[in-house]
């Protein structure tokens, strides 16, 4: 299961899980849709490809829920 991180490692944005617009690498790196654009959608911490996120379902997030710890470093 995707730890769904809450926000943009590189602008600190929100990313909430049952939003689109966020995006990811194999590791998991999260990014909002204009870094990830600015950055040629390559994950400028492990050279990946940024893709698309999933979306998790509203009724599924409390079963599930996104992870809290948020990864940008203000």
């Amino acid at each position: 299961m995707l730890e769904m991180r809450p926000d943009c490692e590189k602008c600190g944005a929100d990313l909430p899980a049952h939003s689109h617009g966020a995006f990811i690498c194999s590791f998991e790196c999260s990014f909002c849709a204009d870094c990830t654009d600015a950055m040629d959608e390559i994950c400028p911490n492990c050279g990946g490809e940024l893709t698309d996120r999933p979306v998790r379902a509203k009724k599924l997030l409390e079963q599930y829920p996104a992870s809290t710890i948020r990864k940008h470093q203000a």
